[in-house]
C-alpha cells in the first residue's frame, strides 16, 4: 500500500489550520468543491473521519489530530528537500568534471575556473589531463562532462564546438638561431628535435608541418610534459614546436627564444560534450566561462 500523496495530506492540513474549506480552498487558489473532494477521499483511502464542524469551524477528530502532527512533520521534510535542490537549479552547487590537456589545463583553464569560482562558489569542478584520445574515452565513458581538445575530433556521440586557435611556435635556446623572423621545417630540424610523444593529436599536426617542408621528424626525445621540454630546451639541449599558449609572458628570462613558424601552423582547441549529456545549470556555467575567456584573448 503506497498511501495517500502529500497534495491530499497537505490539503487536508490547510483545512484543519484555516478551520473551514472555504478559506483553506483561498490559499491554496482551489475551489471549495475541489478542496472538499481531496479530503473527501483521503478520509475514504484512510478509513477514517479526519474532520468534523463544530458550529461554525471545522476541526480535526481525534484521528484528524493524531495524523496532523504527522503532516506537519512531512511538509517540514517537503519544505528542506525542495530547499536542498533549490541550488542545484540555480547552479550555485553542484558538480562538473572537465577534462583537458597540461598545456591548456596550466595556460587557459585558470581563467574560466576563477570566473566559475566567483559566480557559484559552491560549484565542485574535477579537472582530468590527458592527451585527446584520452579525454574522449573519458566523455564516452560519461566519466567527465567536457572536454577541451585539440581538434579535429569525430563520433557521432560527440558534439564539437570551436573555442580558439592556438598559433604553434618554434623555441629554441637563446641565440641558437640569428635574426627574429619566422623559421622553416628545414632550418629546424638542422638541430636535435625534442618534440611532443607521437601518440598526441598536436604531434600529428607538427609532424604534418615538417612533412609539408619535405622534412621527416627525427626527435632526439620525445615527452609528454610541454613544460619539460621547455625545460630542456632552456637548457640547450635541443629546439621544440611548441604552443603559444604556452608561453603567456616573455620568455627570455628563462633562456628561451620564440620564434614564429614559416608558414605559420595553429591547432585548433574545441570543446567537445556529449549529445546526449543533460546541460544542468553548473556545466552551463563552465561552458559559459570557457567561451568568455576564449572570447578575451588576442587574436
Amino acid at each position: 500500500m503506497i498511501g495517500p500523496d502529500l497534495d491530499a495530506l497537505f490539503a487536508f492540513r490547510a483545512v484543519a489550520k484555516a478551520g473551514g474549506f472555504t478559506r483553506a480552498a483561498d490559499e491554496l487558489g482551489l475551489t471549495q468543491s475541489a478542496m472538499s473532494l481531496k479530503v473527501r477521499r483521503l478520509e475514504r483511502e484512510l478509513g477514517v473521519r479526519l474532520l468534523e464542524r463544530i458550529g461554525r469551524r471545522v476541526t480535526p477528530t481525534a484521528a484528524g489530530a493524531e495524523l496532523l502532527v504527522h503532516v506537519e512533520r512531512l511538509r517540514a521534510a517537503h519544505a528542506a528537500a525542495i530547499a536542498a535542490i533549490a541550488p542545484h537549479r540555480e547552479g550555485t552547487t553542484g558538480r562538473v568534471a572537465i577534462g583537458t590537456g597540461a598545456t591548456a589545463c596550466l595556460h587557459f583553464l585558470p581563467g574560466p575556473l576563477r570566473r566559475l569560482r566567483g559566480a557559484f562558489p559552491g560549484l565542485e569542478v574535477i579537472v582530468r589531463t590527458g592527451d585527446t584520445a584520452d579525454m574522449l574515452a573519458e566523455l564516452e565513458a560519461n566519466r567527465i562532462d567536457i572536454a577541451v581538445v585539440t581538434l579535429p575530433v569525430s563520433g557521432r556521440v560527440f558534439e564539437v564546438e570551436d573555442l580558439l586557435v592556438d598559433r604553434m611556435v618554434a623555441v629554441l635556446p637563446a641565440g641558437a638561431a640569428p635574426g627574429r623572423g619566422g623559421l622553416g621545417a628545414a632550418e629546424l630540424a638542422s638541430h636535435p628535435l625534442i618534440l611532443y610523444e607521437s601518440r598526441g593529436s598536436t604531434r600529428r599536426i607538427v609532424d604534418d608541418w615538417f612533412a609539408s617542408g619535405g622534412v621527416a621528424v627525427r626527435p632526439v626525445m620525445e615527452l609528454a610534459s610541454v613544460e619539460t621540454i621547455r625545460q630542456l630546451v632552456g637548457a640547450g639541449l635541443g629546439v621544440a614546436v611548441l604552443p603559444a599558449l604556452a608561453f603567456p609572458v616573455d620568455a627570455r628570462a628563462e633562456g628561451l627564444d620564440i620564434r614564429p613558424l614559416d608558414p605559420p601552423l595553429v591547432r585548433r582547441l574545441g570543446i567537445v560534450r556529449r549529445r546526449d549529456k543533460v546541460q544542468d545549470p553548473g556545466m552551463r556555467a563552465m561552458l559559459a566561462a570557457l567561451r568568455e575567456a576564449a572570447a578575451d584573448r588576442p587574436a
